[in-house]
């Protein structure tokens, strides 16, 4: 059943009005008891702003949030900067939500701060699925990030990551690589890891290249670390089963996996090639500089404000879409040599 201002008035015996003014953070008049009691009332009864008509009578207040998962992941760090800079040409200033990943973190976002604080979310989901977001969808529109969620009712910037994976891959067997590992398998239904090795199959069967699963190493949590511990696992074989290139599922992988085979005395890319994904700037100082595939965050940053801006201000009225956001492959010095 829906609760609407009236049913909250009628609760705690006070004013709609009271009980408006509390909803929307105009506290000058509304003493400290009073808040309490609207505020309790607000969560036992589940009352959910109709945004819609909030933002009819309001004014905007010109704050964005990106809700994201990793803040040791240099990727997320350039795209937050992006956004940031990007909404602030706009007159928009950001809340960054780091969310660890989590489900109640991510909704928090949705759902835990008062309606009049954000005007829109930008939103990077790693666990919620699309009823939950529509369920819990009080701050206003939502942009979607990422490779999940396909077909939600939100507009939704991602890179073609299939399409992706299957460049870098076609690099590595273009060079004349063979036996071509992969860092960072999960067994993730429509995520970025089933997306990626999609890609890396496909180049294998184009090229008439058998695909050997024991090249197939899964990637922890897709840090450094996790990288690293993959490459040793690959190294610690009979050298005839050892692989000619890595493609790692991104660069903090591929970066771990190029520190354990220098480790290991084996020289990068004369006996094993490496490329990632993302194009962070650890990977373009590496020694050797780290090839990869570099998605064009500035523009996933400029669609994703511009989409939200609109919604926001009512100039966007059709049906979400979708939109892939082009990327380029970097090849340097880790796949071609110096």
């Amino acid at each position: 059943m829906t609760v609407h201002l009236k049913d909250i008035a009628a609760y705690t015996g006070v004013s709609i009005k009271t009980v408006s003014n509390v909803v929307n953070g105009n506290f000058e008049h509304v003493g400290p008891e009073t808040r309490v009691l609207v505020l309790e009332a607000i969560k036992k009864l589940n009352y959910k702003p109709n945004v819609a008509a909030r933002r009819l009578r309001n004014a905007q207040v010109s704050v964005l949030a990106y809700a994201f998962p990793d803040l040791s992941n240099p990727y997320f760090a350039d795209v937050a900067r992006a956004i940031t800079v990007t909404a602030s040409e706009m007159n928009y200033t950001v809340l960054l939500d780091y969310t660890f990943a989590q489900r109640d973190k991510e909704l928090a976002i949705l759902t835990g701060m008062s309606p009049h604080m954000l005007d829109g979310v930008i939103l990077d989901s790693h666990t919620l699925d699309v009823e939950s977001i529509a369920q819990n969808q009080s701050q206003g529109p939502i942009v979607l990030l990422g490779e999940r969620l396909f077909g939600a009712p939100f507009d939704h910037v991602l890179i073609d990551n299939t399409e992706a994976a299957y460049v870098a891959t076609g690099h590595l067997i273009d060079l004349g690589k063979r036996r071509i590992a992969a860092i960072g398998v999960q067994q993730a239904l429509n995520e970025a890891p089933s997306l990626r090795l999609q890609g890396y199959k496909k180049a294998l069967e184009e090229a008439s290249i058998p695909l050997d699963t024991s090249l197939l190493v899964t990637g922890g949590s897709w840090h450094r670390a996790d990288g690293a511990q993959a490459m040793r696992d690959l190294l610690n074989r009979e050298r005839a089963s050892l692989p000619d290139a890595v493609f790692c599922f991104n660069d903090l992988m591929a970066l771990g996996a190029m520190s354990a085979i220098h480790e290991a005395g084996y020289r990068i890319p004369e006996d094993i090639a490496v490329i990632g994904i993302d194009d962070i700037e650890d990977g373009r100082y590496a020694t050797p500089a780290l090839s990869t595939i570099e998605p064009d965050k500035q523009e996933i940053a400029r669609l994703a404000v511009t989409l939200l801006i609109e919604r926001i201000k009512g100039q966007r009225t059709q049906p979400p879409e979708s939109i892939m956001v082009p990327f380029r492959l970097q090849a340097r010095a880790s796949t071609l040599g110096r």
